[in-house]
């Protein structure tokens, strides 16, 4: 469950972001501010290992990186997805050629992974403002149901469980998992 951060009036986003981080992230959103819920044991696991797969194909070959816990700030909102894919190219970088710290556009691939208890309406909200801001592909991961909503510009919502193929970004053609594969990072097998 995201808990909305009560404050006696709604501040701007310039305002919001000279606020301190929080642990959870918080959030902006139509000048409101959210916590995020703390991560569990499988959101927690999805979170750490899923990014290694994606830039085990897109670092070496300057494709794409993924990203845990980026802030991402772009149309007067400011959301923490759980993990953000950038192109290569469209990662900033300063003058010296190393990556910024601010991330003002949004991901090309938002990937959201569901908590228990968390609302599910508010995530999908974050993913669907990405993507009305040209954000490529979208995915809400509910580890429980083990099934991915994906999401993509201008179509219907598509789930995808078991040995269906996930999709990912045209970039990382060379990725290619189901459904099984994702949640398979789950399993911690004793010897």
């Amino acid at each position: 469950m995201v808990t909305s951060i009560q404050s006696p009036s709604k501040i701007s986003l310039e305002e919001f972001l000279l606020l301190p981080e929080t642990k959870p992230a918080s959030e902006y959103v139509d000048g409101e501010i959210y916590q995020k819920d703390m991560p569990q044991g499988k959101h927690s696991t999805l979170q750490s290992e899923f990014p290694s797969v994606i830039n085990r194909v897109g670092k070496p070959q300057k494709l794409a990186f993924a990203f845990t816990e980026l802030r991402c700030s772009f149309d007067r909102r400011s959301i923490v997805p759980d993990i953000a894919v950038f192109e290569w190219h469209r990662i900033p970088l300063n003058a010296k050629r190393e990556i910024e710290n601010r991330f003002e556009t949004p991901p090309d691939w938002i990937i959201e992974i569901l908590s228990p208890d968390q609302s599910s309406t508010r995530v999908i909200n974050k993913i669907l403002f990405c993507l009305k801001n040209k954000t490529k592909l979208g995915w809400l991961i509910d580890p429980e149901e083990r099934l991915v909503i994906v999401f993509k510009p201008q179509q219907e919502p598509e789930i995808k469980e078991n040995e269906d193929i996930l999709p990912v970004l045209d970039v990382l053609s060379d990725l290619q998992l189901s459904a099984d594969d994702l949640f398979g990072l789950l399993s911690f097998d004793r010897p």
